[in-house]
């Protein structure tokens, strides 16, 4: 665990330091965010933070690659894992300054999770009435489809100072809470892609919020958001490669389920909005890759909340739904429920007072 939370915290201070030199390139080659009418931020905005990431994870690599335990993680998935996050940083780079088209986005999606097949790195089974072992071709076409969808909720969620690399954090916490426990209870190796993988997206994401945070000095971009997703996704799908899922019994079903599970769990605000938005624009005739200000943070917002308010509700809500279902797999449900509901409660007091106390202002 202390070489894990060394790699979080080396993967933090280097995002930190590295964000304002990236921030300063961005401002010189263009890479800004312009007004546009779905924006909420009132200033242009340097991007690229993407960029400050994945510069904080290479170095990161390159310094715990000699400890003895996570040293043991860097192998042929890690590779392609970080030849993926590369190919998609570039994209979004490119993105970021020119303004690709969404196909082109997704075209490249694409191509980074073929580049994780490449290396091995694919769902093998699926938890359905017991564990089905799939055909090459269907794992191959599950791993395109979870990787696509998961780099698409974490870019859709980016609307609001600090909200993506938050709840991305979040998410990461969640996630390498679970396969760290997992290794522990069930005796599997604490040195693989996943911890490694997780820990780095909580670092670097610690890192940048600070510089990301409202009034934000610069954006994660499409090079950033795409970047996390696929970590992300590509983290849950290493995980099921990992565990041999005979190996728990019945009476546990809730590991078993959950590598698969886990990732849109704690993504479940992010795919919550994604979906809501295909829904929404296709019933009004238009492309799903149009924009509109409808997203959920834009709706809390209009309710009279303050974009700090509105950012921290939707960390709360993502909390709220990914740690209860951590627990759900280590302990009993009625665990999990008393930590459901205690969070939920929270939760909703939190979101419903702040619009109260607005309500009560004169205006």
């Amino acid at each position: 665990m202390r070489e894990y939370l060394v790699t979080l915290l080396l993967a933090a201070a280097l995002c930190y330091v590295i964000t304002p030199f990236v921030r300063s390139w961005a401002i010189k080659v263009g890479a800004v965010a312009q007004i546009r009418t779905r924006d909420v931020h009132t200033t242009p905005t340097p991007r690229w933070g993407g960029l400050a990431m994945w510069i904080a994870m290479a170095l990161t690599f390159a310094m715990v690659n000699h400890l003895s335990l996570v040293g043991k993680s860097f192998g042929r998935e890690s590779l392609g894992i970080f030849l993926a996050a590369t190919l998609l940083v570039a994209i979004g780079l490119v993105d970021d300054r020119f303004e690709l088209d969404a196909l082109t986005k997704l075209a490249g999606q694409a191509l980074a999770a073929g580049i994780l097949l490449l290396f091995g790195i694919q769902v093998l089974w699926l938890p359905i009435n017991g564990v089905i072992t799939l055909p090459p071709s269907i794992g191959q076409l599950v791993t395109v489809m979870i990787v696509l969808v998961t780099i698409n909720a974490v870019n859709f969620i980016d609307g609001l100072d600090g909200l993506a690399a938050g709840i991305v954090a979040i998410s990461g916490a969640a996630f390498f809470a679970f396969a760290y426990l997992l290794a522990v209870v069930y005796g599997f190796s604490r040195a693989g892609a996943p911890s490694l993988i997780t820990a780095v997206i909580i670092g670097v994401c610690i890192g940048f919020l600070p510089h990301n945070a409202h009034p934000a000095k610069i954006f994660m971009g499409d090079s950033g958001s795409m970047f996390l997703g696929l970590l992300l996704a590509a983290s849950a799908i290493t995980l099921t490669g990992q565990i041999d899922p005979n190996a728990i019994s019945a009476e546990k079903l809730g590991p078993t389920l959950l590598p698969l599970m886990l990732p849109f769990a704690v993504l479940a605000i992010p795919l919550i909005d994604l979906f809501s938005a295909i829904i929404r624009r296709l019933r009004a005739g238009q492309s799903p890759f149009s924009s509109d200000k409808e997203h959920m943070h834009h709706r809390i917002l209009r309710a009279g909340n303050t974009h700090l308010r509105t950012t921290l509700i939707m960390y709360l809500w993502t909390a709220t739904i990914a740690f209860p279902v951590v627990v759900s797999a280590f302990e009993p449900l009625w665990v999990a429920a008393i930590v459901a509901g205690a969070m939920l409660a929270f939760t909703l007091y939190y979101s419903k007072s702040g619009v109260l106390v607005n309500d009560k202002q004169p205006k």
